[in-house]
Formats: C-alpha cells, sequence, structure tokens
C-alpha cells in the first residue's frame, strides 16, 4: 500500500466531525443491510466492518446475536463502544480475527472510501466460516441510469454514457484479462460543506464487486441496487432484470463457498 494512499485513510483517524456525521444516521437508512447481515442459526457469530459509532452492532445485538465492529476511526469507536465492548479500532488492513471466526461479515459503505478494495474484499471474506454469509453495499458509481445523481461520476446523460462505456470495457476485462482488473481511482471531493460521498476514492460498482468475491472464494447471491428498505413492488420492479447493474446502489449478498 503506498503512502499517498495511506494518507487518505489516515484521516479518518481523529475526525470528529465525521463521527458527528455518521451520528445523525437514521435507522432506515441501514436496517436493510443490518437485517441482511443477520447469522443463519441464533446467536451467531456476526462483523460490521467500518461500523461508524455502532448503530448497527447495536441492532443486531438487540436481535440476539454475538456482534462485532471493527472502524479506523477513533473517535467513531469510543462512541461505539457505548453500545458494545466488542467494538474496537483496527489499522483497515488486517482484521483482527482469526480465519472463519464469524457466521457472516459485511461492510456497508466502505469499500467506496478503502485505499486497497482489491484487498479488503478477501480480507473480509477470510474472517467468514465456509458455508457463511457476506454481504457487501457500497454506491454505484458507474449508474447509467436513475436520478438522484448526487456525485458528479454519476451525474449527466455524457458522464452516463461513459459509465456505459466502461462498463463494457470491465466485461471484456474480466472475460479476457481477469489478472488486470481492478477499481478505477477517484480523487476526493473537497468543499466547504460536506455531501455524503465527497471523500470517495473508489469508483464502485456491483459487476467489479461481484468479481472480486467470486474470486475470494466465493457465490454470489443476489446483486439489488436497492441499498435501502423500499415498497415491495418498487423493489421488485427496480431489481427484476439486469438494469439492477446500471442503478442506484450496489448490493451484494454473497455465500462463502471455498
Amino acid at each position: 500500500m503506498s503512502d499517498s494512499s495511506a494518507s487518505h485513510q489516515e484521516s479518518y483517524r481523529q475526525n470528529e466531525a465525521y463521527a458527528e456525521f455518521l451520528s445523525g444516521w437514521d435507522a432506515g437508512f441501514y436496517a436493510k443491510y443490518a437485517d441482511t447481515l443477520q447469522p443463519a442459526t441464533a446467536g451467531g457469530r456476526c462483523l460490521d466492518i467500518g461500523c461508524g459509532v455502532g448503530q448497527v452492532v447495536n441492532r443486531l445485538q438487540t436481535a440476539g446475536f454475538e456482534a462485532h465492529g471493527v472502524d479506523v476511526s477513533e473517535p467513531n469507536i469510543e462512541r461505539a463502544k457505548k453500545f458494545s465492548p466488542r467494538c474496537q479500532l483496527y489499522d483497515g488492513r488486517k482484521l483482527p480475527f482469526p480465519d472463519g471466526f464469524f457466521d457472516s461479515a459485511g461492510a456497508l459503505n466502505v469499500l467506496e472510501h478503502v485505499d486497497e478494495p482489491e484487498l479488503f474484499i478477501p480480507e473480509l471474506v477470510r474472517v467468514v466460516k465456509r458455508g457463511g454469509k457476506i454481504v457487501l453495499s457500497s454506491p454505484n458509481f458507474f449508474r447509467v441510469l436513475g436520478f438522484k445523481d448526487y456525485h458528479p461520476r454519476m451525474r449527466g446523460i455524457w458522464q452516463k454514457w461513459n459509465n456505459w462505456q466502461r462498463l463494457q470495457e470491465k466485461r471484456r476485462q474480466i472475460k479476457e484479462a481477469p489478472d488486470k482488473v481492478r477499481f478505477d481511482r477517484m480523487e476526493p471531493i473537497k468543499r466547504e460543506v460536506f455531501q455524503p460521498d465527497d471523500d470517495a476514492i473508489i469508483a464502485t460498482n456491483p459487476l467489479e464487486m461481484s468479481f472480486f468475491l467470486e474470486r475470494a472464494g466465493c457465490r454470489v447471491e443476489s446483486v439489488s441496487c436497492t441499498d435501502r428498505y423500499v415498497a415491495a413492488p418498487v423493489e421488485f420492479g427496480l431489481n427484476l432484470g439486469p438494469w439492477r447493474w446500471g442503478m442506484f446502489n450496489a448490493f451484494l449478498v454473497a455465500t462463502k463457498i471455498k
């Protein structure tokens, strides 16, 4: 990991303002992720990577599971420990758990902020037991359809056309040169009033997220473009066809098979 990459991750270490921002999440934002992350067995052990200030861990332990959380931010963990002593600081690279320790593990809106996403995904998978569940959710920065495009990488007809072309290039690369597949990097946006994902440095998308999960020994069970609960007919319509790969978000559920 290069020094320049590490400097972005280190920006969260003492970021009190970001912890305050995360404290404002309402339950509807993370409910689908937290509920999907629940292990199949009662009292099962689960991990939220990038646990923020601990709302997901709290929801899981309230439901009766042994929930753990890790984060790179000291202010986040200070708040998260008020929910659970199983929340701890980590270095953003190596998870402090043995292989196959968890029944399920996941990361909500974390992948787009990490220095080396190609290493982050197999590390997440490593700590899950065979047959366990992985939940990985991030924005789809390669949107070609949709509205409420809050990030420049998603916004406008011309950018959506560029995204479509880039997705086709990615598909060809996955087929013809899989060892060269890498997520596209982005420069973080700096402005006076922070907006969601201004600090994103990775152009996350369901195509490459699925590829790296499979490469890490998983079977991808579902890919949807909705990362939170919506009305059942809307959920069905949005995720019925292949357009889900080019809309809104990337919400993937996988099973570890190797």
